[in-house]
C-alpha cells in the first residue's frame, strides 16, 4: 500500500462512519520531533483527524520531517473490563519523500490505574532490501499530567530510551515538556543522546 492509498483508506474510514461519532481534529508543533526515542526533525508541525464510536477508532496524522511528510493511518478498538483497559489496532507509517520507508504494525495495549503497557509488532519495508521485523514495547505511568516512560525495541531493531515530562492545558491550548534520554543505538551517532522537547497543540471538536 503506497502513501496515497493509505491516506484514502484512513479518510474513507473517517467519513463513512462519522455520523453519531466523536470526530475531532488537531494541530501541533514540536521544538524537536522524536518518535520512539529516535530523532526525526527540528521545528516540526503536525496535524491529525480522528473519530471514535462505541470503542472503535480510526484516524490519520501527519508531520513534516527532514524530507517531505510522514503520513500515518490507524484504526482499532478499545474497551474496559472492570479497572483494566485494553486496545488492539493497526498503524501504518508512510512517507512522501526519501526520509524513510514504510512501517506497518499491529498494536496491543493495556492500562491499569496510572500504568500502561503497549506493544507493537511490525515490519519495515527497508527500501527494497530484506524486510525487517521489530517489536516495540513501552511501559509508562501518568498522574496529574506528570508522566514517565521506558521503552525499547527487539528482533531486527534494538535500542532503549527513557522519558519524563509534564503535559497540561491552558486556555484550551495543550502544552508539553519532555526530557528524553536514549542510548547510542537510537541516537544514530554512536553516543547516547539527551533532548529537551517543547510541544504546543490545539484540538477541535468537529461534531
Amino acid at each position: 500500500m503506497n502513501t496515497s492509498q493509505s491516506a484514502l483508506v484512513a479518510l474513507t474510514l473517517l467519513t463513512s462512519t462519522a455520523a453519531n461519532a466523536d470526530v475531532s481534529a488537531n494541530l501541533g508543533f514540536a521544538s524537536d520531533y522524536y518518535y520512539r526515542g529516535i530523532f526525526q526533525a527540528q521545528s516540526s508541525a503536525n496535524a491529525g483527524l480522528d473519530y471514535e464510536k462505541n470503542g472503535f477508532y480510526a484516524g490519520t496524522w501527519s508531520a513534516n520531517v527532514k524530507d517531505g511528510l510522514e503520513i500515518d493511518g490507524y484504526f482499532g478498538y478499545g474497551g474496559e473490563v472492570g479497572d483494566f483497559g485494553y486496545s488492539v489496532g493497526y498503524t501504518g507509517y508512510f512517507y512522501t519523500g526519501d526520509f524513510d520507508d514504510t512501517y506497518q504494525e499491529i498494536n496491543l495495549g493495556g492500562t491499569f490505574g496510572v500504568f500502561s503497557l503497549d506493544v507493537a509488532v511490525g515490519g519495515y519495508d527497508n527500501f527494497g532490501g530484506p524486510k525487517l521485523d521489530y517489536t516495540y514495547y513501552v511501559l509508562s505511568a501518568e498522574k496529574n499530567g506528570f508522566f514517565g516512560k521506558y521503552a525499547g525495541f527487539s528482533q531486527d531493531f534494538s535500542g532503549e530510551y527513557f522519558e519524563v515530562g509534564y503535559n497540561t492545558t491552558v486556555a484550551e491550548i495543550d502544552l508539553g515538556l519532555t526530557i528524553l534520554f536514549n542510548d547510542k543505538e537510537l541516537s544514530g551517532d554512536g553516543q547516547s543522546d539527551q533532548a529537551l522537547i517543547l510541544t504546543i497543540g490545539k484540538s477541535f471538536d468537529l461534531n
